[in-house]
């Protein structure tokens, strides 16, 4: 019999089948569209490395402040960066094709509904399994907007396959996903305007990093409306209601709808099989365990955290438990990063979360800047690091922008995950001249 099934071949999926395969577990693997799923192939990567392309046409622009003259005028082909796109995704997914075989899992490329506890069905043969894992992910939210399925709108998803640069952009919605777009089309050249309907972009970071970041669109040319409120569309002109309540328009060559990602759970079988879900999600504890035994759920198919390294991480975990380990994941450990130009990571609660709870907390807020490696790198430009601690010095979370601030949030995820306290900090030596030191020197004050 087989030890598990996974339905879903996404960043949750691929990596806890992989991780069942090098246990020795006999594992089926089904996936009816991309191996490596939404993240790898329209989504994480293909976005990263088209903002890689805007990154360096920026830079590129800027070079006579690092002595480099003479370069002519940059031009930006998005051909050019799809063709580079589409290599890199290509590279990757079959880095985790060799992955699954290595790992002696069996891949089936065919839809998978659940007729109960330990049942699949694909392709009208039922395969049975002692534990199902349920890693469907997401795909892009299309809110009620009259108007919203037309040609010049665009999602997530279709926003990736252009080879042109708009001249304008309108983008609905101001959390990650669209303001990284709208990052990338601002440095690409193109008039983007944001709207969003909360007074803040990107609702889920410390709301002093977010003011940084919209500062640091602004300048880039990127127009934002907040606390508005989009009631149709009519072709390319978007309306809304801005926060005095006044009727708005606006008129772009493209409109990207970027409300959010909804889990993908129909057609699955959930009802009949008598798994519990939401409009959010599939129920799953922190162990990954739904209500029917045997039946378990990681990833964004959940609704709980929607990031591709959370999928992994509680697809593991699910994959211990279901083989006799005892694993729980701290979520307030696991860091997210904005990849806007500049970007954005964070990791543990944010200044507002913790004075909503009622928990004491100390700041410190440090420019990026003390690390003399980030005045050699980022010439003109600024950042911040903010570390909030509680009782005993212990770290409950770091949010910074600028620089590659992606690449260090990590060692703050370890400290959270490791409860590690101001003192402990000092005794760990960060390698001189790093931009990380910008997050020491911002810890060690923070008492």
């Amino acid at each position: 019999m087989t030890d598990l099934i996974v339905i879903g071949a996404g960043p949750g999926g691929y990596e806890a089948a992989a991780h069942a395969g090098k246990k020795g577990k006999k594992v089926i693997l089904f996936e009816r569209q991309y191996i490596g799923g939404t993240c790898l192939n329209v989504g994480c990567i293909p976005t990263k490395t088209l903002l890689k392309s805007a990154h360096v046409f920026a830079e590129c622009k800027h070079a006579a402040a690092y002595g480099v003259e003479d370069t002519g005028t940059p031009k930006l082909n998005m051909v050019k960066a799809q063709e580079r796109k589409a290599k890199v995704v290509a590279t990757l997914t079959k880095g985790v094709e060799a992955l699954l075989k290595k790992s002696g899992v069996e891949v089936i490329r065919a839809h998978a509904e659940i007729k109960g506890a330990g049942k699949v069905e694909a392709d009208g043969k039922i395969y049975e399994a002692a534990n199902i894992l349920i890693a469907t992910g997401s795909k892009p939210a299309t809110p009620p907007i009259p108007g919203i399925n037309n040609p010049k709108v665009l999602d997530s998803t279709s926003i990736l396959a252009l080879n042109e640069i708009p001249e304008t952009l309108a983008v609905i919605g101001g959390g990650v996903i669209g303001l990284e777009f709208a990052s990338f089309f601002a440095d690409a050249g193109s008039k983007v305007t944001v709207v969003e309907m909360l007074p803040q972009i990107a609702p889920v970071v410390d709301s002093e990093i977010t003011k940084r970041l919209q500062m640091a669109m602004k300048k880039k040319g990127v127009q934002f409306n907040l606390n508005a409120k989009v009631t149709k569309i009519d072709g390319s002109t978007l309306h809304f209601t801005d926060e005095s309540g006044a009727e708005q328009s606006l008129t772009a060559t493209y409109i990207l709808n970027s409300t959010g990602r909804t889990a993908v759970v129909d057609g699955l079988g959930l009802e009949a099989a008598g798994i519990e879900f939401t409009k959010r999600g599939i129920t799953a504890d922190e162990s990954g365990r739904t209500n029917i035994p045997g039946i378990w759920a990681c990833g964004d198919v959940t609704g709980r955290c929607q990031l591709a390294h959370a999928a992994t991480r509680e697809g593991i975990a699910a994959v211990e438990n279901m083989f006799g380990g005892k694993q729980k994941i701290r979520y307030t450990a696991i860091p997210s990063v904005v990849y806007t130009n500049p970007e954005v990571a964070s990791c543990g609660k944010t200044e507002d979360q913790l004075t909503k709870e009622g928990v004491a907390f100390k700041k410190s807020v440090m420019p990026m800047g003390v690390a003399g490696r980030f005045l050699v790198e980022y010439e003109g430009e600024s950042g911040t690091v903010k570390v909030l601690t509680g009782e005993h010095g212990v770290i409950l979370g770091v949010h910074m922008i600028g620089g590659p601030a992606g690449e260090h949030i990590f060692g703050a995820a370890m400290m959270i995950e490791q409860e590690m306290r101001v003192k402990d900090i000092f005794e760990i030596v960060f390698p001189h001249p790093t931009i990380s030191e910008a997050l020491k020197e911002a810890i060690i004050h923070a008492e």
